[in-house]
């Protein structure tokens, strides 16, 4: 969807509908059958990039270890500078003001923070992470170093601080785990 990827590109502010329409390679009464006008199919794209934005969520839900889980969640592919479809949004002025669309943003972190606040607490509960450990903090810092290695990446021209972003917070995860099972065996 063409008004999907100048979103993410471009933001909302900077992206017209004669644009939309040229990118996807249709006439202007193509856009208003459909939508009402550009802020509506912006909802609709920011939808769509919600949507896209969760690739590869299924494999917090899979059984077996969490840590294991989490690690393999955070490892996914991420395209660190192209930046993240949702977090970009937040910069974007006119979506900041927007009550729909600020409200889809953060309806896609809550959805994010709940899957790894839930998986968090699954280590806590089997003994992988020590009972000291607040999930859903654990899981709010996870976020902000993921939207952090994107910023970095963006600013540096480069993937390797992403790719050392999700290396820092597994790390973190690995000495949690590894402190735990220390004093766990004193």
């Amino acid at each position: 969807m063409a008004m999907s990827r100048l979103l993410w590109e471009r933001g909302y502010a900077d992206t017209s509908p004669h644009e939309v329409l040229h990118a996807a390679g249709v006439g202007q009464g193509s856009m208003y059958h459909f939508f009402a006008g550009k802020h509506d199919l912006a909802l609709e794209a920011l939808r769509h990039n919600v949507a896209q934005s969760f690739g590869g969520r299924e494999i917090l839900e899979e059984s077996g270890s969490p840590l294991d889980r989490i690690e393999r969640y955070l490892r996914v592919p991420r395209a660190g500078t192209r930046g993240c479809r949702i977090g970009r949004m937040t910069q974007d002025p006119q979506v900041f003001d927007d009550p729909e669309m600020i409200a889809l943003i953060a309806e896609a972190f809550q959805r994010q923070l709940t899957l790894w606040t839930g998986a968090l607490q699954e280590a806590v509960d089997v003994g992988e992470l020590p009972a000291t450990v607040n999930a859903e903090d654990l899981a709010r810092t996870m976020v902000a170093v993921i939207q952090g290695g994107y910023v970095l990446a963006r600013a540096n021209h480069a993937q390797l601080p992403m790719d050392q972003a999700v290396n820092g917070i597994i790390g973190v995860l690995h000495a949690l785990s590894a402190e735990h099972g220390a004093n766990a065996s004193t």
